[in-house]
């Protein structure tokens, strides 16, 4: 725990970033970082994935601790060479610390939900109401981590002067990018949660976006599942068929049985 500790102290000395680190201790610290945050991502994922089975909780578990890793891999690059050229004067291990801190809040925070995620699992039981829970919790969590990172570059633009203003405004512009990778393989890696009736399922091949998965989990929320209105009328659909992809002849079979 000792070893750990130190991961944790930024947010309350954010000197820690810039004071007494040389090349060896970054790398350390860095590594300490990159273990918590993949410890944090597998146990959160794998309460995600029990809903389902054992089986879809490892699945899970690494997806969302690659989910992280390879978000940061994706983007850090191209925030890295942008502070450069803005005249950013803080060393490449800095840079990947300070980034780091922030997705260790991220999942600090969700991680700190699952005790409320467990609840519901074992009370609300509902698939889709689960799907919008765990969203709001990343994003929730993920304002936080955000604001974590523009804390630090601000500490080192007004007290250490090696970071230019204008880099802390651009940097909200990679919080877009950041946000718009995350969800895209976020949507490619699915499922991480996976519906009781279904069987396990790598990866989905369903059509559609993230954007429109939400629509549709609050539509499920507010509307029966697996039924149809005819006349104001629920019809209820046999579970063979499923409501993403039945079409004009299979409802008029329906409704003549």
């Amino acid at each position: 725990m000792k070893y750990f500790k130190d991961v944790f102290k930024v947010f309350l000395n954010k000197e820690a970033h810039f004071e007494n680190l040389d090349n060896h201790e970054a790398y350390k610290f860095i590594l300490r970082q990159i273990i918590i945050i993949s410890i944090f991502a597998f146990i959160y994922g794998f309460v995600m994935g029990s809903y389902h089975s054992l089986l879809q909780s490892f699945v899970s578990g690494i997806k969302v601790t690659f989910l992280f890793l390879s978000t940061f891999l994706i983007c850090f690059p191209s925030f890295y060479i942008i502070q450069l050229v803005l005249g950013s004067r803080m060393n490449f291990l800095q840079m990947i610390m300070i980034v780091l801190s922030g997705f260790i809040l991220i999942l600090t925070i969700t991680l700190s939900f699952t005790p409320i995620v467990i609840f519901f699992l074992f009370t609300g039981n509902n698939y889709y109401f689960l799907q919008l829970l765990h969203v709001a919790i990343f994003v929730f969590s993920g304002i936080f981590g955000m604001k974590t990172i523009i804390e630090l570059l601000k500490f080192a633009c007004e007290k250490k002067d090696i970071y230019p203003k204008i880099g802390v405004t651009i940097f909200r512009v990679w919080i877009v990018i950041f946000a718009l990778v995350s969800i895209q393989l976020a949507w490619n890696l699915r499922p991480f949660l996976s519906d009781k009736g279904e069987n396990f399922k790598l990866f989905r091949k369903y059509k559609g976006n993230f954007y429109t998965a939400i629509i549709y989990s609050i539509g499920q929320l507010t509307s029966p599942e697996n039924k149809i209105e005819v006349n104001n009328t629920y019809i209820a659909l046999p579970d063979s068929i499923e409501t993403r992809t039945i079409d004009t002849t299979e409802i008029i079979n329906i409704l003549e049985k």
